[in-house]
C-alpha cells in the first residue's frame, strides 16, 4: 500500500466532514419526502435559513455553542456526530486503500450505511434510494475496483436478501407479528453485494447481538419486550465492522474453537 501523507489525510478529513454536512440534509429531508437540493439549509425549529458561515462542518457547531443563531434552540448532537464520523470514514478508507478508486467506493459504502443507520433509528424506515442504490453501487464496484468477485457480489446480494426473508417468515409464524421489514431485506442485499455471502452470517450475528443487548436495556428500563427496534440501525454498523475486521474476527473465533 502506498504511503499516505499528512496533507492527504487532512484533505480526506475535510472532504469527509463536508460530505457529512450533506448527509445531515439527506437524513433530515429524505424520510419526509423533501428535496435534498432546494431550498437551502434552514433551522428545523424556526425555519430560519442558515447562512454559509453558520454551516461550516463541525466548526460552526462549536462557535454557535450548539444552538441556532436565530431562535437559540439546541442543535441535535447527531449533526456534528454525522460530520465527524463521515470525516473519520474518509480518513480510514484512505489509510486502508490509499489514493485509489477502491477507497472512494469503500467510503461511499460507509457513508450510505451511516445515513441508513440514522434514518432507521429516527424513523424506522430505510429509503429504497439508499438500499437499492447501494446494491447497484456494490455490484458495479465488483466490476470496477473492489476486491470482491462480481459473481460473489451477485450471490451475496441474493443470499443476504433471502436469509432475511426466511428469518422474517419464521419470526412471523412464531410470534404472529412482523419482526422485519422490506427495508431490512434490501439493506441486507446491499451488504451482501459488498461483503459476499460468506460474511452475511457474521453481520447478522453481530447485529443480533447488538439488538439483543439493546432489547435488554429497554426491558430493564421498563419496556415490555414488544417495543419496535430499528434493526437496520444495528445491521449497518455491523456491516462496517465486518467489512474492515470480519476476517480477523473469524480467525479469532476459529482460534478459540479449533476443529
Amino acid at each position: 500500500m502506498e504511503i499516505v501523507t499528512n496533507s492527504c489525510i487532512l484533505i480526506a478529513f475535510i472532504f469527509g466532514i463536508s460530505i457529512g454536512s450533506f448527509l445531515n440534509v439527506l437524513i433530515h429531508r429524505l424520510p419526509i419526502g423533501e428535496s435534498i437540493v432546494r431550498p437551502r439549509s434552514r433551522c428545523p425549529q424556526c425555519g430560519r435559513y442558515i447562512r454559509w458561515f453558520e454551516n461550516v462542518p463541525l466548526l460552526s457547531y462549536i462557535l454557535l455553542g450548539g444552538r441556532c443563531r436565530g431562535c437559540r434552540s439546541k442543535i441535535p448532537l447527531r449533526y456534528p456526530a454525522v460530520e465527524l464520523l463521515s470525516g473519520v470514514f474518509a480518513v480510514f478508507s484512505l489509510w486502508r486503500y490509499g489514493v485509489t478508486l477502491e477507497a472512494l467506493w469503500v467510503y461511499a459504502f460507509l457513508v450510505v450505511l451511516l445515513a441508513i443507520a440514522v434514518i432507521d433509528w429516527r424513523h424506522q424506515i430505510i429509503p429504497d434510494v439508499l438500499s437499492l442504490g447501494g446494491v447497484i453501487l456494490g455490484i458495479t464496484g465488483a466490476f470496477v475496483c473492489l476486491s470482491i468477485d462480481p459473481i460473489e457480489a451477485f450471490i451475496g446480494t441474493a443470499f443476504g436478501a433471502s436469509i432475511l426473508i426466511v428469518i422474517a417468515l419464521i419470526y412471523k409464524a412464531v410470534r404472529k407479528i412482523d419482526g422485519l421489514g422490506g427495508g431490512d431485506v434490501k439493506l441486507m442485499a446491499m451488504i451482501g453485494a459488498f461483503l459476499g455471502w460468506q460474511m452475511v452470517l457474521l453481520v447478522l450475528f453481530i447485529a443480533s447481538l447488538m439488538g439483543s443487548l439493546y432489547g435488554l436495556h429497554l426491558m430493564r428500563s421498563g419496556g415490555d419486550g414488544k417495543t419496535a427496534v430499528a434493526f437496520g440501525s444495528f445491521l449497518a454498523p455491523s456491516a462496517a465492522i465486518v467489512f474492515f475486521f470480519g476476517g480477523r474476527l473469524l480467525e479469532l473465533y476459529f482460534g478459540l474453537y479449533p476443529r
